[in-house]
């Protein structure tokens, strides 16, 4: 396959180059090489390469910068997909993009499934809902994965701004009333690549194409996540002032930030495994692997 990489310095674009490989022909572009702000860019970059497959990993991500600069945020994350699935309608292409759980408004008590209804409460999630519809009404043919709490060894990341904080900081309060599986960007990448696989194996002819929840197994909050990798860093000998009992739990209300959380993150990953039979690792899994890099 041809396939044609979009945002290939984020975190998940980076694995995805690893990852997309052995299909075929992967090239991987930057923003200098198709900006999402720029719709000529797009067209450009796509009737340039004319792949088989494009695999969107660029995205606006700054949560609490979004509700200043909401005309950038629905530019990139919305209204970009329609003109990339306008243009693989074009040229018969595949479109592959990453959403959030931030769609939802996490107050569902349970885990969310693909059926249920989308109520963004922040600028970001609002602009990445508008992407999923874009694309979904471009009729292009599409794999949408839902995805929460975006980790890897590449890149800014939760990860690594705890063990920052945790060596500069005796006591770090971290909130406690937020749940959700942490996901590895190497996890989405694999799991992206096996899935195209299939395609290329099978055919697109009556291939499953649509939107699934892909996330890690199991959950977890803010606080004892933090506490997980504050304990891996001391294991592995790093000079961390704070300690395990210097993580202290505090409510979502007591850290208040520019955009409002869903407090449930949590999604329903039946559906891919079951369609697809992929297996999803525990989030604790890879969160191991990833800290071997980091530490």
């Amino acid at each position: 396959m041809r396939i044609l990489l979009i945002g290939k310095n984020g975190q998940v674009g980076f694995e995805l180059q690893r990852a997309l490989v052995p299909l075929g022909d992967v090239t991987a572009l930057d923003r200098t090489g198709c900006d999402l702000r720029d719709a000529n860019s797009m067209r450009m970059a796509i009737q340039a390469y004319c792949p088989d497959v494009i695999v969107n990993a660029a995205a606006y991500t700054a949560v609490d910068m979004a509700e200043s600069e909401p005309e950038l945020a629905q530019a990139i994350n919305g209204h970009a997909l329609g003109v990339l699935g306008a243009e693989a309608v074009k040229i018969g292409a595949v479109v592959v993009h990453y959403s959030t759980d931030y769609v939802f408004d996490g107050s569902k008590k349970t885990p969310y499934t693909e059926q249920d209804a989308e109520y963004p409460i922040n600028i970001y999630g609002l602009s990445k809902l508008a992407g999923e519809q874009a694309l979904q009404h471009s009729g292009a043919d599409y794999l949408i994965f839902r995805t929460t709490w975006v980790y890897g060894a590449y890149g800014n990341n939760f990860v690594k701004t705890m063990l920052h904080l945790a060596a500069d900081r005796e006591i770090l309060k971290v909130v406690s009333d937020q749940v959700g599986a942490p996901t590895s960007a190497a996890l989405i990448a694999d799991v992206t690549a096996q899935i195209l696989r299939q395609m290329q194996t099978q055919g697109r002819n009556g291939f499953p194409f649509g939107l699934y929840n892909l996330t890690a197994s199991g959950a977890v909050s803010w606080c004892d996540y933090a506490r997980k990798v504050i304990a891996a860093g001391h294991a592995a000998g790093l000079d961390l002032r704070a300690n395990l009992d210097a993580v202290t739990p505090i409510a979502t209300r007591d850290y208040p930030t520019p955009a409002v959380r869903p407090l449930n993150s949590r999604l329903d990953t039946r559906n891919i495994q079951n369609t697809f039979n992929v297996s999803l690792s525990d989030w604790r899994d890879g969160l191991a692997h990833v800290l071997r890099y980091i530490l």
